[in-house]
């Protein structure tokens, strides 16, 4: 199979692409000399295919609003072997950056790449990776990732990756790196302001002009801001390495916008304002920073050319919740992140956006605050989780005028709302089509948020450990709310389709949880019928703090249900994590555990009922995971390292806490799919 000049012409200009085509093999005409000082953000490649692939560099310039550079693409490191050579235009509209498509390449084939200004000047060379052709049957091998706010800590993990990957077999080595969101944190902390976090350091990573604070938090209001984040971040040596070394696939989180917004809507804590402008401004600053294989509203891949809005209140909504004020829908559609990837006979990467079509948060409003029950620490009755997030739907329909937690209730907010949708109608309709038509072995669906239930058992705590009891009328609690773990109804569509058109090999890779799960993709669990229907993984943060390390600090000694989260050893020790036995076993493996710590006896108390479709938990874990296809295989391994507070003098990026692989053979339709957790090195401590 290959593709014609004409066909690569036609696709780089539905992407508004500058471009280069290969040619024969020659060594290379241009004076290089690196400079890696005039490319301060080093080079990237991404979104590759069996035949193209877009090139990344930033070289900014002194004066004039425009400049020519020259990029490179060989067959060699050392550039003897050159296949194609093309002008790389950078202007100070887009922050002197560059995207250039490369057509014409051979597929499954390693490249590197190289910029060159007009004196000679060159960035550092880069490798990257082309796809197999869509019918190759070899394996594939790819990594996920996501958190990696190095305001607070060090990206150990992309070293780790690189020393293990530079030293696999060929055939084993990672094809992509698939960035599932949180590349930058838009909340920034200054060091002279605050010097530390938990135990961590606060290291300088960018002064905002023109932004806002919360609390200690500086957040970007415009482009200008959102750049400075990017250059901070990007001048990280380990996230420069690894963007040279492997061609990326990224889809945008929260924090690439708003930590807590949705649509165009900035939101952090208290603070709240329509931001048509800064949702353009933050796609804009994305588009120019990461490579990606999709077309900004100008048309040309040169420059952003962002629509005209306005920062207007949006007050009305269509049936499932999107805002159709104008502004509102010119932001959130300047840049559609949603796309595919095709990987050889063996992988479909269905890629989703998360944040910029999804409806209003279900379990944020105020008045729920009214219901007390602080005691039992995060934990809401799962039954009233789906009626909020069922809306004026639940029960065909027939929504509760209240919710209700023991003698507190208050009017039920979403009664009249429509139900959750993350993904919103259009982008939905999308998903389910590729799905449905998807010709690979694996259809695995790439998107930034958890979709595994994060549940406990109070109902069987013993009477007396907290003043107030849990409610009689409610048996499991759900911990969180926000991601797919608690979007019953869609996530339920997503996965009755699978099951319908009996679709095999469906998996999820997620992130945002800052924390590693393995498990099924089911849509219901006991009492209801647990009928999984595919599997499902989150990723550790690279560096971002999670929930234990929140808790550790934070959580009183004299919480009456301390033990249920953290089991103290003594004074000089670090608590044992029995939360993650909390999601696995339930409270009575917790007590028992934080009373002998003896762990049989504690397993021995597990609660059947409550997790079925939990493997593996890790609320503590930070690293990276690891994924290889095959034809009748998926091999998903978490690579879990200790708490990067500090960056590793090692090269190999320092030790591990653990590697643990999960396997499961590729079943039949009607089949249930089986995991099987292997611990290779480490400890995973009271993650099983």
């Amino acid at each position: 199979m290959t593709i014609s000049r004409r066909s690569f012409l036609e696709t780089a200009a539905a992407l508004g692409a500058s471009l280069a085509w290969v040619g024969p093999a020659r060594g290379s005409q241009v004076e290089w000399h690196e400079r890696r000082d005039l490319y301060p953000q080093g080079v990237a490649s991404g979104d590759p295919d069996p035949h193209s692939v877009i090139l990344w560099t930033r070289r900014p310039f002194d004066q004039g609003t425009r400049q020519l550079l020259t990029v490179e693409v060989a067959e060699d490191e050392a550039f003897r072997r050159v296949v194609a050579q093309a002008p790389a235009p950078v202007s100070s509209v887009a922050d002197w950056t560059a995207r250039v498509l490369i057509g014409g390449l051979e597929p499954a084939r390693v490249y590197w790449y190289r910029f060159t200004d007009p004196d000679g000047h060159g960035s550092r060379v880069g490798r990257t990776i082309t796809a197999p052709l869509p019918d190759d049957p070899r394996a594939v091998s790819f990594a996920f990732v996501s958190c990696q706010d190095v305001n607070e800590g060090k990206l150990n993990a992309y070293r780790k990756m690189i020393h293990e990957d530079e030293r696999a077999p060929a055939a084993e080595q990672l094809g992509f790196v698939l960035h599932l969101g949180d590349f930058i944190y838009e909340v920034i902390e200054y060091p002279d302001e605050v010097k530390t976090r938990y135990d961590r350091t606060i290291y300088e990573v960018a002064r905002i002009p023109d932004g806002h604070k919360v609390g200690n938090f500086h957040i970007p209001l415009t482009l200008e801001g959102y750049r400075a984040i990017y250059k901070g971040y990007l001048a990280d040596p380990d996230l420069q390495d690894a963007r040279a070394r492997w061609p990326f696939v990224a889809m945008w989180d929260n924090h690439e916008f708003s930590w807590q917004g949705w649509q165009s809507i900035v939101k952090a804590g208290s603070f709240e304002v329509p931001g048509q402008s800064i949702k353009v401004a933050a796609n804009q600053a994305w588009f120019e920073y990461l490579p990606a294989r999709i077309a900004p509203p100008g048309g040309s891949l040169e420059r952003f050319d962002p629509p005209a809005v306005k920062d207007v209140p949006i007050k009305e909504y269509d049936s499932d919740g999107l805002g159709i004020e104008p502004n509102n829908l010119a932001a959130i559609n300047s840049l559609q992140g949603y796309r595919t990837l095709r990987w050889g006979r063996c992988l479909d990467l269905i890629i989703t956006d998360q944040h910029s079509y999804r409806n209003a948060d279900p379990f944020s409003d105020p008045s729920l605050e009214k219901l007390g029950g602080q005691e039992f620490i995060d934990m809401f009755p799962e039954s009233g989780m789906r009626v909020l997030d069922g809306g004026r739907a639940f029960d065909g329909g027939k929504p509760p005028a209240e919710i209700r937690f023991n003698d507190a209730r208050i009017p039920n907010p979403q009664r009249d709302a429509p139900p959750q949708t993350i993904l919103g109608a259009t982008q939905k309709a999308w998903f389910k089509d590729r799905l449905r038509h998807s010709t690979a072995v694996w259809k695995i669906w790439g998107n930034s948020e958890g979709a595994l239930d994060s549940r406990a058992d109070p109902q069987n705590l013993p009477a007396g450990l907290t003043k107030e009891p849990w409610p009689k009328n409610a048996s499991f609690a759900s911990l969180g709310g926000g991601d797919y773990g608690t979007a019953y109804v869609e996530r339920a569509e997503i996965y009755d389709l699978v099951r319908d058109a009996k679709i095999t090999g469906f998996a999820i890779v997620s992130g945002d949880r800052h924390s590693f799960w393995a498990g099924y993709a089911a849509a219901d669990l006991p009492p209801g019928k647990f009928e999984p229907v595919g599997l499902s993984f989150v990723g550790g943060s690279l560096t971002s703090p999670g929930v234990m390390e929140a808790y550790e600090h934070k959580l009183p000694k004299d919480a009456p249900l301390r033990s249920l989260f953290l089991a103290d050893r003594g004074a000089g020790k670090a608590p044992d994590w029995t939360y993650n036995m909390l999601l696995k076993h339930g409270v009575r493996s917790c007590l028992e555990y934080a009373k002998s710590f003896d762990l049989e006896r504690a397993r021995a108390l597990s609660n059947p009922d409550l997790a079925p479709h939990l493997e593996f938990v890790d609320l503590g874990g930070h690293g990276y995971a690891k994924v290889r296809l095959s034809a009748d295989e998926m091999r998903t391994e978490f690579v879990c390292i200790p708490r990067p507070v500090a960056r590793s003098d090692r090269p190999d990026g320092g030790p591990l806490r653990y590697r643990v692989v999960h396997t499961a053979a590729l079943w039949k339709s009607g089949q249930r799919p089986q995991l099987k957790v292997s611990v290779l090195e480490g400890d995973v401590g009271l993650s099983i």
